[in-house]
Order: structure tokens, then C-alpha cells, then sequence
């Protein structure tokens, strides 16, 4: 099967300098940096032909290539990671991008396909991740992003707020992986930041608020991504009590 499918490269976008948590791409999870632990997961995917960890920092590029990873040196302009993966992406042949947030720790490659498989169809200029969850406290974590799919599966919004409000039965927890088609996110990157992105601090909203789709694939389980010092000891435990599949 898989010689049937297009052309996948996985790009892992990390800085050292984070307003939060500095350092946190290079923080140790149970003897490992949080870096490597990101990539070994997109290791297992089936459909990655090749991954990337996109950085402008030493100390990054350092780290990754002695875990062996491969490592492409950004400018240290990019104001996101989609424009860090967008200068990588411009320079492969590659159909489908796509774009690991390098703090998943606990990100997996069945994840990563379930994005490359959707993106076999042409027509979606744009793919990521969701999972329900019925986990109260991260419905109200502003660190937790929450989607809305439509009836066909596409965003409707993405807030840092808790939406749908009064929710009851479960919501959509964003997980940060975008699968892109190559010439879109060539375009995304030209498109100006727009309000609602500048309001909720989400890349995503730009293309929304520029017309564009974004197809939501649902997962079935969050994941927990890494905001503060102390989501690291959250993800160990998960780690240690194997109930991350």
C-alpha cells in the first residue's frame, strides 16, 4: 500500500527561546529530550518518507543530530512554526508537509498517517488532529485549544476558550499536527496574520478568516502537548503507567 501513496516529509519546527519555557524543545521526559521523544513518535509513522527537525538554534541542531535525526537550519526571523516548516517545505519535492509541533510528546505515527491518508484527496487544501474528550479541567485549560467540526468534518473555529459552550456531552481537544498540501502551505505563509488569530493566538484562524477549510481527523485519544514546566511530570506519569497508546 504504501507505494500507492504521495509522497509524505514530516517537519518538526523548534525553537529554543519560548516566552513560557525556555528550553522546553531540549527538556529531559524520563531521560530523553522532549525533542527526541517528538521524533521517535513520527518514527512510527508508516507514510513519513522523511523527517526534518527545522530549528535556528545550535543547541537544537546539536541535540537532534545526536539522536540521529536530520536537521535543517532556519532563519531566526520566522515568527511560527508554520513559516520555519514553510522555508523547509519550499525546498523539497515533497506533495505533503506536514507539520509536527515539537511539543508532543506523545504524539504517535497512527496519528500522523490517519493526516497523510486524508490529504490522498487534493480537494483538502488543509488537515489536522481532534479528539473528544470529556476531560472538564483541559475544556477549561486556555492552554487547551478546542475545535468545532461541521457536519462534514471541517472546522468551524478554534478557541482557546471552552466551546461549545455548556458542552455537556464531550468536545473536540485540538492535538498540534497540520498535514498541508505543499502548494497551500506555500500560500498560508503569504497570507497577513489575521484578528481572530492575533486575538486567540492561533496560526490556524488565518485560514479560516482567508475562506479556506481545514479538514478535521479524529483521533482517538488526546494527546497532552507541553505548556509549562509542570505538564512534564503529567506526561511521565502517562508514560510510566503506559496508558498512552
Amino acid at each position: 500500500m504504501k507505494s500507492t501513496i504521495r509522497q509524505a516529509v514530516g517537519i518538526i519546527p523548534a525553537r529554543y527561546q519560548s516566552k513560557r519555557f525556555p528550553g522546553k524543545s531540549l527538556v529531559m521526559i524520563l531521560g530523553k529530550p522532549m525533542l527526541q521523544r517528538v521524533y521517535e513518535g513520527a518514527k512510527t509513522a508508516t507514510f513519513l518518507e522523511r523527517i526534518v527537525i527545522a530549528t535556528d538554534d545550535g543547541r537544537i541542531a546539536t541535540a537532534a543530530r545526536a539522536f540521529g535525526a536530520e536537521v535543517f537550519m532556519t532563519s531566526s526571523h520566522h515568527s511560527s512554526g508554520t513559516e520555519r516548516a514553510a522555508e523547509v517545505a519550499e525546498k523539497m519535492d515533497a506533495q505533503i508537509i506536514l507539520n509536527i509541533q515539537g511539543d508532543e510528546p506523545l504524539i504517535d505515527g497512527k496519528m500522523i498517517d490517519s493526516l497523510i491518508l486524508a490529504l490522498q484527496d487534493r480537494t483538502i487544501s488543509m488537515a489536522t488532529l481532534a479528539a473528544r474528550s470529556m476531560d472538564w479541567n483541559r475544556f477549561a485549560d486556555k492552554n487547551v485549544v478546542k475545535t468545532i467540526p461541521d457536519q462534514d468534518g471541517f472546522a468551524l473555529y478554534f478557541s482557546r476558550a471552552p466551546i461549545p459552550y455548556q458542552a455537556s456531552d464531550h468536545f473536540w481537544q485540538h492535538i498540534g499536527v497540520y498535514g498541508y498540501q505543499r502548494d497551500f502551505l506555500l500560500k498560508f505563509r503569504g497570507l497577513s496574520p489575521s484578528r481572530l488569530e492575533k486575538t486567540e493566538h492561533l496560526e490556524q484562524l488565518r485560514v479560516l478568516e482567508n475562506g479556506y477549510r481545514i479538514k478535521i481527523v479524529e483521533t482517538s485519544s488526546p494527546t497532552l502537548s507541553v505548556d509549562a514546566p509542570q505538564d512534564i511530570i503529567t506526561v511521565e506519569n502517562i508514560l510510566k503507567e503506559g496508558t498512552h497508546d
